[in-house]
């Protein structure tokens, strides 16, 4: 299935976008949550440099 999905961000213009990843931990139990989004390709370091503050 991923195969497929990613087949199709290759046409038209799913090349624009990168999806992004972003981990954090939660001070209350200390477990990771991730945070999963599709960010246009220009916008994907000012996604990364807020997720960082």
């Amino acid at each position: 299935m991923a195969k497929k999905a990613v087949a199709s961000l290759q046409k038209g213009g799913g090349k624009e976008f990168t999806k992004v990843i972003i981990t954090s931990r939660s001070a209350k139990t200390g477990a990771y949550t991730f945070k999963e989004s599709m960010i246009h390709n220009d916008k994907v370091k000012d996604a990364l440099a807020a997720a960082s503050k």
